[in-house]
């Protein structure tokens, strides 16, 4: 029968000068005849900003899931390292919005979160503040702009004070200014401790959030380097195409 699961994986402390969050082990997800992720292992340390790159269909929003625990893989491990499922929170390229104000939506996250009444005002406060959503606290979620949607998705998933938040290209349809929004929410949210997996086809966003990237061609994962060297001396054919501009097929 063929393994497949999530399994916990604990690291001694001895020798890591931070911790292991999460790793894909051979990973294969194939639903159909099709392997849509083949043999996928990469590992994510519990600190910075890892982003995922790679050309379309490579796989990397089924890592994303994988991660997140909303697809079992059919053969590998999910090792969690420790860290619940309420622990991850994922963030899609077009948020979804409740029939909600703004306030509605992060009262409703802070109350799933278990924060107690006495306490969500503060808390509410500061997540508006984060999210410079301040002045539309109570104009409905769903006539917000593009923008302002990802920053309310990205504050609300903050509410729950994950330690694991994955981002599936919040600004691949942004215009520069609400793309620099994000951005500075991302690097708050590294900086706090909230371990951040961020895909992009965006080299630049890359290049200035990224302290890893792992580069994925058909599900698989050709290379898992620092930024600097990823970006100065890709190791694999693959990344080196891919970062001048060619087709991968």
């Amino acid at each position: 029968m063929p393994e497949a699961d999530i399994v916990q994986l604990h690291e001694s402390a001895e020798h890591n000068p931070a911790r292991l969050i999460a790793k894909l082990e051979n990973v294969v997800f194939a639903p159909g005849a099709r392997k849509l992720v083949d043999g996928l292992s990469f590992t994510l340390r519990n600190n910075g900003i890892t982003t995922l790159m790679g050309p379309n269909g490579a796989g990397k929003s089924l890592a994303m899931r994988l991660l997140a625990r909303l697809l079992l893989p059919t053969t590998g491990h999910v090792h969690d390292c420790g860290i619940a499922a309420r622990d991850i929170a994922l963030v899609f390229q077009k948020p979804v919005m409740l029939r909600r104000s703004v306030t509605g939506n992060l009262t409703h996250a802070l109350k799933l979160h278990g924060v107690s009444r006495a306490e969500r005002p503060a808390r509410l406060g500061e997540l508006l503040q984060m999210a410079d959503l301040e002045h539309l606290a109570n104009s409905p979620a769903r006539l917000l702009s593009g923008g302002e949607q990802q920053r309310l998705a990205l504050v609300r998933a903050l509410a729950a004070e994950p330690k694991l938040l994955l981002l599936d290209e919040p600004t691949a349809s942004l215009d520069p200014q609400a793309t620099q929004a994000i951005e500075t929410l991302i690097l708050q949210a590294s900086n706090h401790g909230t371990k951040i997996v961020l895909v992009t086809h965006d080299i630049g966003q890359a290049k200035r959030l990224a302290c890893d990237v792992v580069f994925l061609h058909q599900g698989f994962a050709h290379e898992h380097a620092p930024a600097e060297t990823f970006f100065t001396e890709p190791q694999s054919l693959e990344a080196m195409a891919y970062l001048k501009g060619e087709l991968l097929i």
